[in-house]
């Protein structure tokens, strides 16, 4: 495989992100899992001092628009940390389906597990100018919307849109992008 398009470059940009299930298995259907998640961005906010602008916890991916030094390093140890945070709590409620997936699924060269849980990458792509951020921000709302499981994108229950309209009952808080 060659080099990829999708690096962090400048430390100074807000980037937007995407991190995928393996073969799209829906782990974060299980509310449990998507805590463990949730979890994980606010340790990225608070102890990595990732600055997060949007973000969207579908079923088998999640969407981040995000802000900060050393980004690859930091969505790696991300991506490893929930990794096994996952791998422990399937194991733990015997869920053998999806750790059998984990396994069957796993690339050939993903050798320093038994089990692979998310795809390689997070695709980075750095946001240039407001026009793009509105329009990341937007498409990050609009995901479950487009995906079918809601009709507007504040009735998602974990997406930043609900910080968009001011409303208490947002789960992750996130710095508002405002011209």
């Amino acid at each position: 495989m060659g080099k990829t398009r999708y690096k962090f470059k400048e430390e100074h940009y807000p980037y937007f992100v995407t991190c995928s299930t393996v073969k799209g298995i829906s782990l974060f259907a299980y509310q449990d899992i998507s805590k463990l998640i949730i979890e994980s961005i606010k340790h990225l906010q608070n102890k990595e001092k990732v600055e997060l602008y949007a973000y969207v916890i579908m079923h088998n991916h999640i969407h981040l628009i995000v802000e900060g030094k050393r980004l690859a390093i930091k969505m790696g140890r991300f991506k490893s940390f929930t990794a096994r945070c996952i791998i422990d709590y399937l194991k733990a409620h015997n869920r053998r389906y999806y750790l059998s997936e984990l396994i069957a699924y796993k690339h050939s060269k993903h050798k320093d597990s038994e089990y692979q849980v998310w795809q390689k990458g997070v695709h980075p792509k750095q946001i240039s100018d407001v026009r793009m951020m509105n329009q990341k921000i937007e498409y990050v709302h609009c995901n479950p919307v487009k995906a079918g499981f809601v009709n507007l994108p504040q009735h998602w229950k974990y997406s930043s849109a609900r910080n968009y309209l001011g409303e208490d009952n947002a789960i992750i808080p996130v710095t508002l992008f405002s011209v």
